[in-house]
């Protein structure tokens, strides 16, 4: 076990067993890094509102019974009843020189593995992706590497919006204009030209009666399989794809073709979904429409609010698609935790659909459902981010300009790179500062977009990371060393201590987030680990230190903290340049 805080709990259970009977075995010992000390035990102050007795006479049962020598240099008693410890400096020194020969850097597999569904991304075919779409899709990429690195099965599930009445008059203006016509034409179309053809379809279709009836029909031609109609929706989807994957590359996002389960993936389920719903007596009829009444949520005047499943013309909206999309990835993907990456005004929603499958038993223990909420993106004004013209920004432009901004950035700091070096870093700097910007914060929160703030090679940002794991590369080049020949570690000053118990944080870290699906703790780690060896290359010389095992020490802890960081922004989908 890597993380010495893991190592505690154990020792610290038994005693507060041994001093107050095995029932209270389970007690959390509340601890945590502390300034006092290494670490800080709060278990007292909450013990004692259940055993009895003042906090810290609570404390000084448990430390009597405590077995910790082995770990632990000195405890103290303090304050109120904090059980403050401080490590021994030889099992700190040997636990960060196993880490450094641990290939997972001490994050460990899961208890028990899962098949975890993770539902991101999900843009509209025939648009194109705006800012709106970037927080599903970094918080998604990031959660599902967490997920796999600690051992689940993920499968990544992008639900697009390919199928329902819009394919209707786009199709008919498609078959229009002639450009769907001949393959050429058809392997030319852009995501651009859909996105022209979109707005000219609308408007025909809002000023041509005609056209607006083509449409509708249309629409029942999709849905009833007409090969012909068909032919021409695969052209707007294979447009719509090839586009998809050209932004995903530019982000870094590890979803493909493979990963795509749209709307249209559920049409032929939905009939059979809402004839089960029927045959378990979930549903009933209000105002025309077929719906279920889950529990928990009332509308107007108190009034039960309905999931609509059907509706009055026989047709189905996004409840009776998504109702198909748990039930599928349950029973057929094998689904034991099914994660849902979308912004936050579709709480309800998503919390009716959840009830309305547990009622159908489509969603039974130890299958659940939890929906990754976030806030939005906003300008400088405070509103939604949009650009000065008032309209969504596309996300492909605001790429663009991170790149812009950063390559000017690495240009002015490090002139003597060539130009397809400063290339290579300034995409990495810049997209990576667009999306720490995103995941550092707590995601329910909505968030600034602030160029200035993102790109700064101080405080909580990308560049920061970026530029500390650059630094360590530059140390090596220094001193024309191989950091993986040295050999082991030993922590005698206070910043080479501080830095050693920061690493040896991160497989805790990386469970955290895979438990509470929350990516901004890695964040605050991977900054407080940068931050630290800051500290450590400021008040401890490398490669100039006083002995050669001074030396190789410190080479190999400046390596394992490379290792880390290169591991924890490669979870959050951010590249580490060597040089910058």
């Amino acid at each position: 076990m890597a993380d010495p805080l893991l190592a505690l709990v154990s020792p610290f259970r038994a005693a507060i067993a041994s001093a107050f009977g095995p029932e209270h075995a389970h007690f959390d010992p509340a601890l945590r890094r502390s300034d006092r000390a290494d670490y800080q035990a709060n278990v007292a102050l909450a013990l004692c509102k259940v055993v009895g007795g003042r906090p810290r006479d609570v404390a000084a049962a448990i430390v009597r019974h405590l077995d910790v020598a082995h770990m632990v240099a000195h405890v103290e008693i303090a304050g109120p009843g904090f059980i403050n410890l401080t490590l021994d400096a030889n099992f700190l020194s040997d636990s960060v020189s196993r880490l450094a020969g641990d290939s997972q850097l001490g994050v460990l597999p899961a208890p028990v593995r899962e098949t975890v569904v993770i539902d991101y991304s999900s843009p509209n075919v025939a648009k194109e992706m705006h800012v709106g779409n970037l927080r599903s899709t970094i918080i998604g990429d990031a959660l599902s590497r967490v997920l796999e690195v600690v051992g689940h099965n993920v499968i990544r599930q992008n639900h697009l919006g390919d199928w329902g009445t819009p394919f209707g008059m786009l199709i008919e203006h498609l078959l229009d204009i002639g450009a769907a016509a001949d393959g050429g034409a058809k392997d030319a179309l852009s995501i651009t030209d859909l996105n022209a053809f979109y707005r000219q379809a609308r408007a025909k279709f809002d000023s041509d009666p005609a056209f607006a009836e083509r449409a509708r029909r249309r629409v029942v031609l999709l849905q009833s399989g007409d090969e012909t109609t068909l032919t021409e929706w695969r052209v707007l989807v294979d447009a719509s794809k090839r586009y998809f994957a050209a932004i995903y590359d530019a982000l870094s996002v590890k979803l493909t073709d493979r990963d795509i389960a749209g709307e249209s993936l559920y049409n032929p389920m939905l009939p059979e979904v809402v004839a089960e719903l029927e045959s378990k007596g979930l549903t009933s009829l209000s105002d025309g429409a077929l719906c279920v009444f889950p529990p928990g949520f009332p509308g107007r005047d108190n009034e039960p609010l309905p999931l609509i499943v059907r509706k009055q013309d026989g047709g189905y909206g996004y409840a009776t698609t998504d109702l198909a999309a748990i039930r599928y990835r349950v029973a057929t993907l094998g689904a034991q935790r099914v994660i849902y990456v979308v912004g936050a005004p579709q709480s309800q929603h998503l919390a009716m659909v959840f009830k309305t499958a547990e009622m159908a038993g489509w969603l039974l223990p130890p299958a659940r459902a939890e929906h990754v909420a976030f806030g939005s993106v906003l300008g400088a004004d405070r509103k939604m981010f949009k650009t000065r013209s008032g309209e969504s920004v596309r996300l492909i432009d605001l790429l663009d300009e991170a790149k812009e901004r950063a390559l000017a950035i690495v240009t002015e700091k490090n002139p003597s790179l060539d130009e397809a070096a400063r290339a290579a870093v300034a995409r990495a700097v810049g997209i990576g500062a667009v999306k720490y910007a995103d995941l550092s914060s707590d995601r329910i929160k909505d968030y600034m977009f602030d160029w200035s703030r993102m790109l700064a090679f101080d405080g909580n940002t990308a560049p920061y990371l970026q530029y500390a794991h650059a630094r360590i590369a530059s140390i090596f080049r220094r001193g024309e060393v191989s950091p993986t020949e040295l050999g082991p570690i030993t922590l005698r000053e206070p910043a080479e201590r501080a830095l050693g118990l920061e690493i040896l944080g991160f497989g805790t870290v990386v469970h955290d987030v895979a438990a509470t699906l929350q990516p901004h703790r890695l964040c605050t780690y991977l900054y407080g680990l940068s931050t630290a060896f800051s500290a450590f290359y400021e008040a401890c010389p490398v490669l100039k230190a006083s002995t050669e095992l001074e030396r190789d020490s410190r080479i190999s802890l400046s390596h394992l903290t490379a290792r880390v960081l290169a591991r924890g922004l490669d979870l959050l989908g951010i590249e580490v340049p060597e040089r910058m």
